[in-house]
Order: structure tokens, then sequence, then C-alpha cells
């Protein structure tokens, strides 16, 4: 399963050739059972590697408006203890954050050792929104994925497990999703007219992501392209990947202190 979703190194992503409602050949109520069983593995393994206090894990979640981020991270950290858990979520950057290179405030946001960290959206925002925005010149954002790629490096040679999301979204779900924030008055909020404006460009924009993870996919922090059209198979895709990543770093619980073990507490 994971493997159909990862894009190779030197590999194109390949993103509109994509189908957003794969179901990758799981069933509903298959992915229900198997995302049970992955919260608990996940609660398990979370609590595992911030005991050991030695490595950590950052997941990264992209996609375009309306692709389901906030869903993903309510489904997927069911039950995770939130200590050694954060949630961040970048936004138009601040006049602090503008006196510094475009990397300072993710650099500020990553995981300590034994946390798990969820970027929702990105330092990809710093290639691919100033592109389509015109935020910064071609010559700017092109040589960022460079920066990209060696910036991941360092962290995953200090000891961070870069797991990348792209959750790919089709344009007729992305329309029926912005159209629900519209009628419903709980998520109406949400949505902003400059959306609109945004999602006349959903082709350009699916190239502009499709050229950006080509080039940042690497052995050492590699893209996954996760179906996005059905809210319990990106759930489950998810979930499968952070285990996944978790198992093979294995954490290991430290050991207790001398004379614990067997002691009646009376």
């Amino acid at each position: 399963m994971l493997g159909s979703l990862r894009v190779d190194p030197g590999q194109h992503a390949r993103l509109a050739e994509r189908d957003p409602r794969d179901t990758l050949g799981i069933d509903k109520d298959e992915a229900r059972e198997q995302l049970e069983e992955l919260h608990e593995k996940l609660s398990l393994l979370h609590n595992r590697l911030f005991a050991e206090g030695k490595r950590s894990l950052l997941l990264v979640l992209q996609g375009l408006d309306a692709a389901g981020k906030d869903g993903v991270v309510r489904s997927v950290f069911t039950g995770v203890n939130p200590q050694g858990c954060r949630v961040v979520s970048f936004r138009e950057p601040s006049t602090t954050e503008l006196q510094h290179d475009y990397l300072w405030r993710i650099h500020a946001a990553l995981p300590a050792r034994g946390e798990i960290v969820i970027f929702n959206r990105s330092h990809y925002e710093d290639i691919v929104a100033a592109r389509m925005l015109k935020l910064a010149p071609e010559e700017v954002w092109r040589r960022r994925s460079s920066h990209v790629r060696d910036f991941e490096r360092i962290l995953s040679d200090e000891g961070t497990t870069i797991v990348k999301v792209f959750l790919n979204v089709s344009k007729d779900e992305q329309r029926i999703r912005m159209q629900e924030r519209v009628d419903h008055p709980e998520k109406r909020w949400k949505f902003k007219l400059a959306d609109l404006e945004v999602r006349k460009e959903y082709d350009d924009y699916v190239a502009a992501w499709d050229e950006a993870i080509s080039a940042t996919s690497t052995d050492w922090s590699p893209w996954y392209v996760v179906p996005a059209d059905r809210n319990w198979l990106k759930a489950l895709a998810v979930a499968k990947l952070l285990v996944d990543a978790l198992e093979r770093l294995d954490p290991q619980l430290p050991d207790a202190e001398p004379g614990v073990e067997g002691l009646q507490i009376t």
C-alpha cells in the first residue's frame, strides 16, 4: 500500500495522473478496523519515543485548499498523549519572521527529542505559494528546493524522521467541500473569498506542487501522495505511514532505576 504512494527520488510525482478517489484496494469497513489497531500502535510507539527522548518525528501535511489536513490530524492522532505531540500551523509570516530567512520560523518549530510534531502547511509554502502568488521572483523560489533538501538532510542526520504527505484532492471534491463550508454555520469562518481565485488556478497549483514534490523527494525525506477524496482512506494511509516510520525507529523504553523491579509498595 505505502509503496504505491511513495514518490521515488529522481522520479516525477505525476499528481495529475493519480486518482484522488483511489481506495488502494481497501473497503471502508476494513479501513475502520485497521485504523483502530493503528491508533493503539501509534499511542504505544509515541509513548516509547517520548520516554526514550533521543529522536523525533516530523509529519509534514500539505495539500490544496479543502484537502482535509485538519481532519487528518483529528482522525489520526485520536488517543495520542498531547504531552510530546504538537501541531504547528504556518500562516502569513509576521513582521519579526520576515526579518529572517524563510526557514528561521520553521527551525524554531521543529520537534524536540522525543516529540512528534505535525506541520499543517510548512516550509513548502515558501516554494509553491511564493511561486503562485508571485511573492518572490523565480530565481528566489526556484533555488529553495535545493535549500530544503539540504535542510531536511541535516534534520535526518540529527535524529528527526520526516514523513511528508501531500493530500491529493480532486477539483470536484474540492468544490463540494468548499460549498459545505459556505453552507455550514460552524465551518463558514474557514472560507475566504480569495479561495475562489486560487481555485481558478487549480491545474496550475497541481503543476507547481508536482514540480516541488518531484524536486524534494529524497532517500532521507521522501514524499507520499495520498488520495484525499475519501476521508477514511486518507486517515488510514497517514496512520500507516506514521506507524511504519515509528516501527522502523523502534524506540526503546529506558531502564528503570535499580531496585524498582519487583518492588512491593505498602
